[in-house]
């Protein structure tokens, strides 16, 4: 079992930065592909960016290409999410997620076994 617990989310106006952190315990997630998704109000958990297991490869979504930058540090066994230039439409509560086996860094919720609670990303206008 693999437990995530995300942090780095709150409060912040157009334009801003946040950086979210994905601390895992339980096992490695050194031999996995990682990835963080987001759900706003109403709407469906989307997928936002991936990481393979060696950090070699990266995925994401058109939305947040060129702001988003997804790393991992195997050996704190974390990963990071950057986002620059956030847009009130970032606002979600983000999610981080283990690859049940895939190494590679994949877009698709069914690919990932493991979640996090999730932290709340707010953007002001």
């Amino acid at each position: 079992q693999v437990q995530l617990v995300e942090s780095g989310g709150g409060l912040v106006q157009a334009g801003g930065s946040l950086r979210l952190s994905c601390a895992a315990s339980g096992r490695t997630i050194g031999n996995v592909g990682m990835g963080w998704f987001r759900q706003a109000p109403g709407k469906e958990r989307e997928f936002v960016a991936a990481i393979s297991r060696r950090g070699d490869s990266t995925s994401y979504a058109d939305s947040v290409k060129g702001r988003f930058t997804i790393s991992r540090d195997n050996a704190k066994n974390t990963v990071y999410l950057q986002m620059n230039s956030l847009k009130p439409e970032d606002t979600a509560v983000y999610y981080c997620a283990a690859a049940a086996r895939a190494a590679y860094a994949s877009e698709l919720k069914g690919d990932y076994a493991y979640w996090g609670q999730g932290t709340q990303v707010t953007v002001s206008s």
